[in-house]
């Protein structure tokens, strides 16, 4: 049975026959990113069924995003929303299943039938309040909430569409730095601030569903989408022909500040408190009301619920009341609570005389940028530019330090045409070294990025070489010489790191034949064998100092943090229910502490209070992390930490007694001693490091990124760095690295470059 069988990009290809198992049996709807099937279970169950358009099947991002995106709706619970029943993100054209709902969209049923009495809104904001409080309680954000999402079923109303068939979250800054999203149902934040956009969206969203359920139109009605944006952030709502009732409780979602908008189970208190015992009329039917539309059918374009509109920030002069060239005056610094979103007006609030008169400059700016097919964000349209985000400036700021420029290298030229790889690189010994297919290393200066030497590797010939040299370690300095493997992955070489010695080979060994690889932890080299047996050799002398077995661990991977005189392994025991954790003095291999702690676990790294945290995975989906452990040797004593929702292929990283995950499709959790979660607009990122505070990661596309530990918010980024090509997508992206005495840090690109950035200014990356 042939699966999705017709995968080119003609039209043909829109109607295969299969998704997995589920034959396809008629085309419900189409929309910008896939089309929506009918199809039946084995046990007879009507299923939506939708399938990504070829033309994003191909796209290595989207798959990721569309990944995560499954993941989140499965968090979710099927009360409220159109439950997941199965699906393929890795399917040569990717699909989910979800149970088929019956009932009109929110958008057709006011479209066929005009707005909606009273007592239904009332139903209808009771029963979306209580959705998305179920939706924020699994750690998802909608943003996307409008009434062609919204389901009228017969148990009340469902929410659909999380931004599967998209290629990024409505709000987020993607790959390609455009923003998607629907402008009369997003959140001011949505356009100035993408990355600080959380639940509270999703209430000023219901607001404008509401608004639009009661009148037929939204409170923010034009034209032109530019225009509309420019209202969210700027403008009152218009909320003429909303009952009069109904007005404080609309007002107060559509507070322009997110503090100041009420949570579902306050929203629902306010429904209650109201109208006490009063029951809810049945939403009204209509003899002509067309087929039921599925749950996750994508409904046709009209004025009511405007077409998508892709995005573009378009960055603004800076200018304050003296003019272009002087920055607007800071916030006072009296100003209590949440801060404002700058160039936001709050309710009984409005843009000044000043901003007014400026108005008609910035709208011709937006129909410049309409005629580049494009979508100047609102934060380019603000009246004079101290409503930057700083989050999303790619440009140096003015007060960089004069001494250090930032660097860029390619180490490796490749003919035109070819793809370049990523380089793996490290610090140390006054120099940035960095290995990459074709170069066994290269020695980089710190300051200006200039190759003191380069050592070629004769192995690196053929794909398979080239493939497997992907996926090393980056070098490593140890016993006075620079360690790294060949680009086959048979031998493992000691290479000259000074200036002088132009990276001349000084020793190197056959490795192939130890199955558990060849492991540098402080001044050893680690060799596992098949057979569980671990040899220990003196990275300077390459004597041997120890062998040994270690009991509960058939091949033990010994790894290192921070300080080298402790190692660690971590290996599931064979019934699969526990890992034996153990730790190692590496110099002569003594047993420091052995522990069988329940659970799948993954060493993440070492506490400044000596305790070794571990994340752990879900039984059945090893790709899933779900806690994090923490164990103090010392007391034997074992913590399990939570996280506010699972992580898929997350990446950890311990500072101090503080853990932080990066999962695919861009959460980022800290638990420990601090504890917060946020979103990023990385798709997939690298591990993160710490340094002075900051997290420091990169994105698939180049993009070095900068979040404070404290608190998860994001302080800067780099501009993209991609070879005008596709690249493809990438397995594992090398964590950057820090230089804390420089103050730099140097990450690796899609490109095949290296470079640089101060890490104490990342706003002014």
């Amino acid at each position: 049975m042939p699966s999705l069988r017709d995968s080119g990009i003609n039209p043909e290809a829109e109607h295969p026959e299969y998704a997995g198992q589920y034959r396809l049996e008629a085309r419900l709807g189409s929309g910008g990113m896939g089309v929506v099937h009918l199809a039946r279970s084995s046990s007879g169950l009507l299923l939506a069924v939708k399938v990504v358009h070829a033309e994003f099947a191909q796209d290595p991002e989207f798959r990721g995003r569309f990944r995560q995106e499954v993941a989140a709706a499965r968090r979710v619970s099927g009360a409220f929303t159109a439950p997941v029943v199965d699906a393929d993100p890795d399917a040569e054209r990717p699909w989910m299943a979800t149970l088929h709902i019956p009932g009109p969209t929110l958008s057709d049923h006011v479209k066929r039938n005009g707005s909606l009495a009273v007592g239904e809104v009332r139903q209808l904001a009771s029963g979306l309040a209580e959705a998305l409080r179920d939706i924020h309680r699994a750690g998802v954000v909608h943003r996307d909430l409008k009434p062609g999402n919204v389901l009228l079923a017969t148990d009340g109303p469902k929410v659909i569409d999380f931004g599967i068939s998209r290629p990024s979250d409505s709000e987020m800054r993607t790959e390609t730095g455009k923003l998607i999203g629907t402008p009369p149902f997003m959140a001011p934040e949505q356009f100035q601030r993408p990355r600080e956009v959380g639940p509270a969206a999703d209430m000023f969203a219901l607001g404008s569903v509401l608004v639009h359920a009661a009148t037929g139109r939204g409170p923010f009605d034009s034209e032109s989408p530019y225009l509309v944006a420019y209202q969210v952030v700027h403008d009152e709502a218009d909320l003429t022909g909303v009952p009069e009732e109904l007005v404080p409780l609309v007002e107060s979602c559509l507070a322009k500040d997110p503090a100041d908008r009420p949570t579902p189970d306050a929203l629902m208190e306010l429904l209650s408190a109201r109208i006490p015992e009063q029951r809810q009329p049945e939403p009204r039917q209509h003899p002509e009301q067309p087929q039921p539309v599925p749950a996750e059918a994508i409904p046709p374009r009209d004025e009511a619920d405007p077409p998508r509109a892709e995005v573009t920030h378009v960055r603004a002069p800076v200018t304050g009341p003296d003019g272009p060239g002087h920055p607007a005056a800071p916030r006072p610094s009296g100003d209590s609570g949440t801060p404002k979103a700058p160039g936001l007006t709050t309710p009984g609030h409005s843009p000044s005389p000043r901003s007014r008169r400026r108005w008609p400059l910035w709208a011709a700016l937006a129909l410049v940028v309409t005629g580049a097919g494009t979508y100047a964000g609102v934060q380019a349209l603000s009246p004079g530019g101290a409503g930057r985000d700083p989050a999303l400036q790619t440009h140096p700021s003015r007060d960089e330090n004069a001494d250090f420029r930032p660097w860029h290298t390619t180490l490796v030229k490749r003919p035109k045409g070819h793809e370049a790889e990523l380089p793996h690189c490290t610090t140390g010994s006054g120099a940035v070294f960095c290995g990459q297919p074709g170069v066994l290393a290269a020695r980089l200066d710190p300051d200006s990025g200039r190759v003191a030497w380069r050592s070629k590797d004769a192995t690196a010939t053929g794909k398979q070489a080239a493939k497997r040299a992907v996926s090393r370690t980056a070098p490593v300095l140890s016993g006075g010489l620079l360690y790294v493997f060949s680009s086959d992955g048979s031998r493992l070489l000691g290479l000259d790191p000074s200036p002088g010695g132009r990276g001349a080979t000084r020793w190197t060994k056959d490795v192939s034949g130890y199955e558990g690889g060849a492991k540098v932890v402080g001044d050893r080299v680690l060799l596992a064998a098949a057979d569980g047996t671990v040899t220990a050799l003196d990275s300077a002398t390459h004597r041997q100092r120890w062998q040994k077995r270690f009991p509960g661990h058939q091949l033990p991977l010994f790894a290192s943090f921070g300080a080298p005189h402790t190692a660690y392994a971590a290996e599931p025991t064979p019934d699969g229910k526990a890992t034996q954790v153990t730790a190692i003095d590496p110099a002569d291999g003594t047993v420091r502490w052995a522990r069988r702690l329940p659970g799948t676990l993954a060493v993440a790294g070492s506490g400044a209070s000596g305790a070794l945290f571990l994340t752990v995975t879900d039984a059945t989906l090893s790709f899933r992390t779900t806690a994090v452990v923490r164990y103090d040797p010392a007391t034997g004593h074992s913590r399990r930490l939570k996280l506010t929702a699972p992580l898929d292929g997350a990446s950890a990283v311990v500072d101090g007694d503080s853990v932080y995950l990066l999962a695919e499709g861009g959460a980022l959790q800290a638990v420990g001693r601090r504890t917060w979660d946020t979103e990023t607009s990385v798709s997939r990122g690298s591990a993160p490091v710490v340094s002075r505070g900051r997290l420091f990661f990169t994105a698939a596309d180049g993009r070095l990124l900068a979040v404070d530990a404290r608190s998860g918010e994001m302080l800067g980024q780099t501009p993209p760095r991609m070879n005008g090509r596709h690249n493809g997508f990438v397995e594992t992206l090398p964590a950057p690295r820090t230089d804390g005495p420089r103050g730099r840090v140097y990450a690796a690109a899609p490109d095949g470059t290296v470079f640089s950035a101060a890490t104490k200014d990342p706003a002014g990356w």
